[in-house]
């Protein structure tokens, strides 16, 4: 599986991308054509079904994140840990449950206070 993450710029009406980590780049007019054009690249580096991402930070910036030869098919990438491969190559255990602790909560009256709202 290879991972391939992108940091991209909307500079002067064209769109800029460049490889965190690497030394893959892009420009095009749209994003959808960036995305499109790093896809290409990254699945000729490496073979696979191929996932991708694309998340705005903020109008003119975005993260372009395209997964190639991964288990295929409904993974959730979410988050700091998105780049971060499983130790070993092992699946990551599910997470704990947790559990719900129910809060009881305590009416408090206006004479409680010392004073009354409504006087």
């Amino acid at each position: 599986m290879a991972v391939f993450t992108f940091v991209c710029r909307h500079e002067g009406g064209s769109w800029n991308a460049k490889q965190h980590g690497g030394d893959m780049e892009g420009s095009a007019a749209s994003e959808f054509d960036l995305q499109r054009q790093l896809s290409r690249k990254a699945a000729a580096a490496a073979s696979g079904s191929l996932t991708s991402s694309f998340s705005y930070i903020t109008p003119s910036a975005a993260v372009f994140q395209v997964i190639v030869g991964g288990g295929g098919g409904g993974a959730f990438i979410s988050g700091a840990s998105a780049g971060a491969p499983a130790a070993g190559g092992a699946a990551a255990p599910p997470p704990a449950e947790e559990k719900v602790e129910e809060k009881k909560e305590e009416e408090e009256s206006d004479e409680d206070m010392g004073f009354s709202l409504f006087d």
